[in-house]
C-alpha cells in the first residue's frame, strides 16, 4: 500500500514538474513583456553567459521615465521595501508609498539588500540616468536589470530582466529553486506596486 502511495505521489509530481515546465514556465519568463521586449538586447546581458533562468517582464506605466526612476532607486530590503507582499521580503514592514529623498542618491557599487542584515544582496554595476539600471551579484553568475522605455506622450515601459546562472551546490540549489518557481509572484506584485504607487 505504502509502496503505491509513493509511486503515486512520484508520478504525481513528474506531471506537476512537467506542466510548469511546458506551460507555466514559458508564461511567467516573460509576464507582461512583447516579443519585441524579449528579444531586444539590454545591458548586463553580456554578464551571464549561458543563464539558466533569462526572465523578461514589462508593465506599461502612465508616467514618465523621471517619475518612475526614484521608485526604483530606493528599492531593497528595510529601505523603501520591494512594493510586493512585505510580510515576506521585508520583515512585515510596509514598502514605502512616497519618494523617500534620504534614499535616493545611488552609486556604482552600492549595495542593494535583499536580507535584513543588509549584508546580502547585489550591488549596482552601471545605470544610465532615466533610462535604465544594472545590478549584478559581483562574480558574473546573475544580473537583475530595470529598464524604462518611453513611448507616446505619457507612458512608460518599465521591463526588468533578470538572467541567472544557477549553481547546484548547497544551499544555493534550494534559493535557485525557489528563485524558478516563486519569482514571478514578488515581481509581478512588485511591477505593479510601483504602477500603483504613480497613479
Amino acid at each position: 500500500m505504502l509502496k503505491k502511495i509513493g509511486v503515486g505521489l512520484a508520478v504525481l509530481g513528474a506531471v506537476a514538474i512537467g506542466v510548469y515546465l511546458r506551460f507555466i514556465r514559458p508564461w511567467q519568463l516573460r509576464w507582461g513583456a512583447t516579443d519585441e521586449e524579449v528579444a531586444r538586447a539590454m545591458p548586463g546581458d553580456e554578464v551571464v553567459t549561458s543563464p539558466m533562468f533569462n526572465a523578461t517582464r514589462g508593465v506599461t506605466i502612465n508616467a514618465q521615465p523621471e517619475e518612475i526612476r526614484p521608485w526604483l532607486v530606493q528599492i531593497g530590503c528595510k529601505r523603501a521595501g520591494w512594493y510586493s507582499y512585505d510580510w515576506i521580503d521585508n520583515l512585515g514592514i510596509p514598502s514605502a508609498n512616497r519618494i523617500v529623498p534620504e534614499l535616493q542618491h545611488l552609486e556604482v557599487g552600492d549595495l542593494i539588500p535583499f536580507s535584513p542584515d543588509g549584508k546580502q544582496g547585489m550591488w549596482v554595476k552601471a545605470f544610465e540616468r532615466n533610462r535604465w539600471l544594472l545590478w549584478w551579484d559581483k562574480k558574473g553568475d546573475a544580473t537583475w536589470y530595470w529598464g524604462l522605455y518611453p513611448f507616446e506622450e505619457s507612458q512608460t515601459r518599465l521591463i526588468t530582466r533578470n538572467r541567472v546562472r544557477y549553481t547546484w551546490t548547497l544551499p544555493w540549489v534550494i534559493y535557485y529553486l525557489l528563485l524558478d518557481f516563486g519569482d514571478i509572484v514578488m515581481i509581478r506584485k512588485c511591477m505593479l506596486g510601483i504602477k500603483t504607487n504613480l497613479r
